[in-house]
């Protein structure tokens, strides 16, 4: 699940509640490329009785393509992670400001100052391209934050900025070093199952089957790659918020996908596996 530390639309208090509502018990809080919400997501979840996994969603680059990596269980206080964070969100800002100009090459200008003096306003904050996304709504070259993408922002649209970044191999290192426990996200978004093995090999520790854009038969061959190559299991839905004029909040309704029980303790004890 994602907060308004990087690109949800809730919260930590407003995700709290929302979990709680749900009869869900324990979640995991996954920003992109920062931890900054992770505090008081654990104090309020620990007033409510909930257990909350802290994580994170970092971005490595593979062939100019995005890779998310889901970090579970880091210490958000380590150095190291907390110093290369500070260097993907700096990479993060760099990109938006790039694919604001292609914006207004395409015809279609906004002012970015908003919503980057925001993010610098929240220390550990990210930006990225859902907040384009929605100030493209808001200045009427959208109808929605999917339109958007579909039009504008989405990988061989007009205003598409390929990312920079290090590679699956070197996040999943930073995840370890931190303490935790490391998924490739969204296999079947990513498409990039030729890879699959080697990142086994490289040192992911889980593949992230359930899904909220993945359909039964995605669900199926993630999880038969997971046994054939010995990783654990994650899931969730990837939650980020209600947007009514998306099909997206449909899939990605909060709680929509979860993870069974088994398959959580095995990504738990993966920790306990990995050679110290």
């Amino acid at each position: 699940m994602h907060t308004t530390a990087s690109d949800g639309r809730c919260t930590p208090a407003e995700l709290v509640a929302r979990v709680q509502a749900a009869g869900l018990e324990t979640f995991a809080v996954t920003d992109h490329d920062t931890v900054a919400a992770l505090p008081e997501a654990r104090q309020l979840a620990g007033g409510h009785g909930l257990a909350l996994v802290p994580g994170i969603e970092i971005t490595a680059v593979c062939d100019a393509r995005d890779v998310h990596v889901l970090g579970y269980w880091c210490d958000e206080h380590d150095a190291d992670l907390l110093a290369f964070l500070v260097e993907q969100r700096a990479r993060r800002v760099a990109r938006v400001e790039r694919i604001a100009h292609a914006l207004a090459r395409a015809g279609a200008p906004i002012d970015v100052t908003p919503l980057l003096d925001d993010a610098a306003a929240r220390p550990g904050a990210a930006v990225g391209r859902p907040g384009l996304a929605r100030a493209l709504v808001q200045a009427g070259h959208a109808a929605s934050v999917q339109d958007a993408f579909d039009r504008l922002l989405a990988e061989g649209r007009p205003a598409y900025v390929p990312r920079s970044g290090v590679a699956p191999e070197e996040v999943f290192a930073i995840v370890h070093r931190a303490g935790g426990v490391a998924s490739l996200a969204h296999p079947g978004v990513t498409r990039r199952d030729d890879r699959l093995e080697r990142w086994a090999r490289g040192g992911a520790d889980a593949l992230e089957a359930f899904h909220s854009d993945h359909g039964a038969d995605d669900e199926a061959r993630y999880l038969d790659a997971a046994a054939q190559l010995g990783l654990a299991v994650s899931g969730g839905s990837d939650f980020h918020g209600d947007d009514p004029a998306s099909s997206r909040s449909t899939r990605r309704a909060l709680g929509g996908v979860t993870l069974p029980t088994a398959h959580f303790a095995r990504l738990a004890g993966a920790r306990a596996e990995r050679p110290a």
